[in-house]
């Protein structure tokens, strides 16, 4: 009995012990601890307000904040949007809420936001919050709570307030007025290789540049051409293959870095979803994978011949895509 006792107290502690080891590794997975890699997600650091954020959230943040800066609105109209955001949805495109309730800011189709589809729309739904905001006079003087309570009505008023310290500093991140403040952990993507389509970028490369024209307006855009490029880039250029795309801010001034940060984090805020592999931007480079756990690094051409403004890409924004195999 006592050998047959012990067997069964042998194995129930090697159980014991493997389901500890299984729940240890769950948790070095998720906070990133020991030799696993960072877990995926975004971090703004703005002062001393952090902010952090998983994918879909940042993705959403980053739109929110582009069209703010499409239509040429102060940050402070930003931030008021990302406070609402929050406290409306935690920054999720939801497909339900509060009666007929849809969508980041979970505006309602009975009130007149437009149908549960559009309203679903990120891009939709923050045009037509900022339509709102925009009639509001005075609103970049309020409080952020009131001013999101002009537009949202709702029954906890001052609740928006509880969000205003971190919409402020996504706002100032994302919008640029903060470089290289904003940040993804985004993993290796093993997607298939593709050939350039014939605007000379892979169909990868052409849907990035479809999605930053679509939330950020006209571009002027460059790095590729029809039947590709094959001079006037460094050797082994993205640019070579179709994956690559150049974002100009000319000429060289403050408010071409802040537009120009403002793109740059918000193609790393949609890395994972767009495939990209680079970004680069005012001597910062941020790279998907491994590295995308240390954030924006600086970024060294060398002592390649030509104007350096351009090497050290101060006057545009590079991004490149997966490569894929």
């Amino acid at each position: 009995m006592r050998t047959e006792a012990g067997r069964v107290a042998r194995v129930l502690l090697v159980l014991v012990l493997g389901l500890a080891a299984a729940a240890g590794v769950g948790v070095l997975l998720y906070t990133g601890v020991g030799p696993f890699p960072d877990p995926e997600g975004c971090t703004a650091q703005v002062g001393e307000v952090t902010v952090e954020l998983d994918t879909d959230q940042a993705e959403n943040a980053a739109t929110i904040a582009a069209i703010g800066v499409r239509r040429g609105l102060p940050a402070r109209a930003v931030s008021i949007a990302l406070a609402t955001a929050y406290q409306e949805s935690k920054i999720r495109n939801l497909d339900h809420g509060d009666r007929d309730s849809v969508g980041i800011f979970q505006q309602r189709p009975s009130q007149g936001w437009g149908t549960s589809r559009q309203i679903q729309d990120p891009v939709y739904a923050t045009n037509q919050f900022y339509d709102e905001l925009e009639k509001i006079d005075g609103f970049e003087t309020m409080r952020i709570t009131e001013a999101a309570q002009r537009v949202q009505r709702s029954g906890f008023p001052e609740a928006y307030e509880d969000h205003a310290a971190d919409g402020r500093a996504l706002a100032s991140a994302l919008t640029g007025w903060s470089p290289a403040a904003f940040s993804c952990v985004v993993r290796e993507d093993d997607a298939r290789r593709q050939r350039e389509g014939a605007s000379g970028l892979t169909p990868r490369a052409a849907k990035v540049r479809q999605d930053v024209e679509r939330v950020f307006g006209d571009l002027s855009l460059g790095g590729f051409a029809a039947g590709g490029v094959s001079t006037g880039h460094m050797k082994g250029s993205a640019h070579y293959d179709g994956r690559a795309i150049d974002i100009f801010f000319r000429p060289v001034s403050d408010q071409s870095k802040r537009r120009g940060w403002a793109v740059a984090q918000y193609l790393v805020a949609h890395a994972d979803r767009l495939k990209v592999d680079h970004v680069i931007f005012d001597a910062k480079i941020w790279s998907a994978g491994p590295r995308s756990s240390q954030g924006w690094r600086d970024y060294d051409p060398g002592d390649r011949p030509g104007n350096r403004a351009t090497l050290l890409h101060r006057d545009h924004v590079h991004v490149d895509v997966v490569e894929g195999g």
